[in-house]
């Protein structure tokens, strides 16, 4: 590190004070215009089926040719109106009645039914949506109205697609605000036990504030200029991820400062030093997760398309924030910023013991997992890899393929409810049919197809408006003629057909990929989609990205730590290390969610999101250590540098870990079972690889190693590590361990 002078140093005033003021006057301007932003992003924030579909999925080749068929972009509300006995006919002319107030509701479109169920103890009515409007709203309508006119003593549901589009989008709606004020207040917490003051907590949140502040004014760009496709998932994933990367980086820039103001009494001087010394880290470390994140990209998956760019941009406000607005608050409040307890200046001859161990001038946790790391090595890493290796186990137990659109909300919902209301009374496809394109001159063959295959209750073709065309069942006295000729868009037609299993169930995915193979054989240009199409298609694609993704995150991250290290074996093994700390958390996760929390499975996304997040971040730390133990090695030799680094950095990484899992334990307030999932894999990767990973881990098998962890370079050299520890040790800051909060 750069020795700073310890007298008040003339430094000049544009760089003392004009610099830093411009800084923090430009970042509230950012603050002052994308706070307000945040409550916009629902302008340009979609929830609906058509924000996480496969980009080449079948099911979505189908979706582009219904809008072919109709004007609108319609999905419907199921009602259901249930009684605990037969309806009267008094009770069938009520409920009849309804039908036009809920057209009324939906805006004047035509509303299917009421159709009664065989057992004559329910009714239902579909109800066509627009899905460009106000989905929500309309389905809050429908249920108010439906209450209200039913007759008493009925329970009454709105379910199908647009009803659990609508408990979604409600779900979601605690993002604003309870996922934000948590991962604040949990934030604060951890920095007033870390720090021990009531200043310097403030000054770090806000970095951290108007970090989201620009990161949710960039997005909010570009999602209006159609660049991104942001949906609930992804909002609520950008302000936990900004918040715990910008909290980070601002604690690695902190010890640094805090280090520098033992040497000098100049404010100024010790943020230029603390910058100097902490950029290439930190630079490092977000340049990682962001190239990570933008991997995502090569997704199909459109949900996984979407978080890339968007948790990337949220990295680099986070990063920019970090590198100037905080060197900018602190240059300018100096040590009053650790008030109560100031950093004091260090007489020069305390400043740098002289380092033969490495364990010199080290206090308390770190001192004695130093010791252990430096007495028994292999037997640490050895221990570590055999813990890690049984808890990876658990992994065979997670039923990562999806789960059924009912078990994602957590929380009481009236369309969960009416799903179960449907499936006790209806086929219980019914209101969410299979969808299928099929060529006009083949379409009675794909219609008998269907209609023979097991699990189908009935399939019909489709007239221009949607309405079904029956045949063998003649009109009742009065009614309107039904349509005899099916709707016909360049050569095609399409056929729905209702399952007798619930949409979003393993039996009717099972029904799709049937009607796939089968249909294909009388028409091979046949198309199957609908909802159970779209989360099978998803759960697939879901699982293909996995394989594909994996291996370009891992060679990105492996080319940027050779480039930070130098080195071929180092960054070789801190990616082995950090995969084996994810297979880990995985596993452990299994384990939570079939024992603990009695989750029917786990979506098939979260494995790839785990891995982005925990391999991503994990680096980090293994950054922000191995960063620091090449820089003291260059100066003290390997082993020595190991130790010295270790106990550097071990509060400061330590606290860095603990604020990153509370702010991804957060996510668990939203009731949307993938971010609960999310939250406990990430907040328990994170904890585990601060803790077992970078603090014994690492550091005992680069010990064992020795200087050869640094091949090829010159540095891996023995001649080169003896001739460093016969440097003498140039003056250099004690260590606060204190400074970290964790002795």
């Amino acid at each position: 590190m750069n020795k700073t002078p310890h007298g008040s140093a003339r430094v000049p005033f544009w760089l003392r004070w004009l610099v830093p003021v411009l800084l923090v006057i430009t970042w509230l301007a950012i603050a002052g215009i994308g706070g307000p932003t945040f409550g916009r992003l629902d302008e340009v924030s979609s929830n609906d089926q058509a924000s996480f579909l496969p980009a080449g999925a079948e099911a979505t080749a189908v979706q582009d040719w219904q809008a072919k068929f109709r004007d609108t972009n319609e999905i419907p509300a199921v009602i259901v109106i249930e009684s605990g006995s037969a309806f009267t006919p008094a009770q069938l002319g009520e409920v009849a009645a309804l039908k036009g107030e809920l057209e009324a509701v939906a805006g004047g479109s035509t509303v299917i039914g009421p159709i009664p169920s065989e057992d004559g103890k329910a009714v239902q009515f579909v109800v066509p949506i627009d899905s460009a409007g106000e989905v929500k709203e309309i389905v809050r309508e429908l249920r108010d109205e439906v209450q209200a006119s039913a007759p008493e003593g009925m329970q009454t549901f709105v379910t199908g697609p647009a009803g659990l589009t609508a408990d979604l989008v409600s779900a979601f709606a605690g993002i604003d605000g309870i996922l934000l004020l948590a991962a604040l207040g949990a934030v604060f917490v951890i920095l007033l036990i870390v720090y021990r003051s009531l200043l310097l907590p403030i000054v770090v949140l806000f970095t951290s504030v108007f970090a989201l502040c620009a990161a949710i004014l960039l997005v909010f760009g570009m999602a209006q200029l159609g660049w991104i496709q942001l949906n609930g998932q992804s909002q609520g994933i950008l302000s936990i991820l900004v918040i715990g990367a910008a909290t980070d980086y601002a604690l690695l820039y902190v010890s640094r400062f805090r280090e520098a103001l033992t040497h000098t009494t100049n404010r100024t001087a010790a943020a230029l030093t603390a910058w100097k010394n902490s950029w290439e880290p930190i630079m490092a470390s977000g340049a990682t997760v962001i190239i990570a994140l933008l991997c995502l990209l090569f997704s199909d998956l459109n949900s996984n398309k979407a978080l890339g760019p968007v948790a990337a941009a949220g990295i680099l406000c986070s990063l920019f924030a970090a590198l100037t607005l905080l060197p900018a608050l602190l240059a300018l409040l100096g040590r009053a910023a650790f008030w109560p307890f100031l950093p004091k200046l260090l007489p020069e001859a305390e400043r740098e013991p002289a380092i033969v161990t490495g364990l010199e001038g080290q206090k308390g946790v770190w001192r004695a997992t130093g010791s252990l790391v430096s007495r028994r090595p292999r037997t640490v890493w050895i221990a570590s890899v055999l813990l890690l290796l049984v808890a990876s186990a658990g992994v065979l137990q997670l039923k990562a393929n999806g789960v059924p659109q009912t078990d994602v909300i957590l929380t009481a919902s009236n369309a969960v409810d009416g799903q179960d209301a449907l499936a006790r009374h209806f086929d219980a496809g019914s209101g969410s049919p299979v969808v299928i394109v099929a060529d006009e001159a083949k379409s009675q063959e794909v219609l008998e197809q269907t209609k023979a295959t097991d699990g189908v209750g009935d399939a019909y073709l489709l007239a221009d408006g949607g309405a079904p065309i029956v045949t063998g069942a003649p009109a009742a006295p009065g009614a309107p003629a039904a349509p005899t000729a099916p709707a016909v868009r360049d050569g095609r037609v399409l056929i729905n057909a209702t399952l007798n299993f619930a949409a979003d169930s393993n039996e009717a995915e099972n029904v799709v990929v049937v009607l796939r193979q089968e249909l294909k054989k009388v028409d091979d240009g046949a198309l199957v989609g609908g909802v159970t199409a779209t989360a099978l298609d998803t759960n697939i694609t879901a699982q293909r990205d996995l394989v594909t993704i994996i291996p370009v995150v891992l060679a990105v991250i492996l080319v940027i730590l050779m480039m930070l290290l130098r080195s071929v074996l180092a960054p070789v093994l801190l990616v082995a290390s950090v995969v084996l700390s994810y297979g880990a958390a995985l596993g452990v996760s299994a384990f939570v969610f079939n024992n603990v929390f009695g989750f029917p499975g786990a979506d098939a996304t979260v494995p790839l999101f785990g891995f982005v997040f925990l391999v991503a971040l994990g680096v980090d730390y293994n950054i922000f250590l191995m960063s620091r133990v090449r820089e003291e090695s260059l100066k003290h030799g390997t082993r020595p540098g190991i130790l010295r680094g270790l106990g550097v950095t071990g509060g400061v990484i330590t606290s860095a870990g603990v604020v990153l899992a509370a702010t991804f334990a957060a996510l668990g307030v939203i009731p949307i079972m993938f971010l609960v999932q999310l939250a406990f894999i990430v907040a328990f990767g994170v904890l585990l690889d601060t803790v077992l990973v970078r603090s014994l881990l690492v550091p005992a098998l680069a010990y064992d190693i020795g200087p050869r962890i640094w091949w090829p370079s010159k540095l891996g050299r023995p001649e080169t590590d003896a001739a460093a520890r016969a440097l003498p040790s140039a003056p250099e800051p004690e260590p606060e361990t204190a400074g970290a909060g964790i002795r």
